[in-house]
């Protein structure tokens, strides 16, 4: 299955990026990455990996994963990923990624309570 990505804006500054298909090493992994790029440049530093539709992914991609965090990190932003297939979820926590990247069952409980430098953008104070 070819890789393909959907950003869906959940909040100012929060973006799900919703992913299908097998991330391994080689063109994937850059192109999530530029994915990544994309968002903080668009100011979207609060990002959820919506990973139901992953259907395999390597070290190499769970090297991008990394480095997708450390990005955002940088911007000021932090990534969560959600519905990881157990497989893959089995992957993060054997790696150890879930010790760095918060890990749940849906978007949605990803999104509650994500907080961050940009959860207060355009709000009114």
């Amino acid at each position: 299955m070819i890789l393909d990505f959907t950003k869906r804006a959940l909040q100012p500054g929060m973006t799900a990026l919703v992913i299908q298909g097998s991330i391994h090493s080689g063109p994937e992994c850059a192109r999530l990455e530029r994915e990544v790029d994309e968002m903080i440049a668009a100011r979207e530093t609060r990002v959820i990996f919506d990973m139901a539709g992953v259907t395999h992914a390597d070290s190499a991609a769970i090297g991008a994963i990394v480095r997708c965090l450390t990005k955002l990190n940088r911007a000021r932003g932090t990534l969560r990923i959600a519905a990881a297939q157990p497989m893959i979820e089995h992957s993060l926590k054997l790696t150890k990624v879930d010790k760095l990247i918060e890990m749940f069952p849906t978007v949605d409980q990803a999104a509650k309570g994500f907080s961050g430098p940009d959860a207060s953008a355009g709000q009114q104070v």
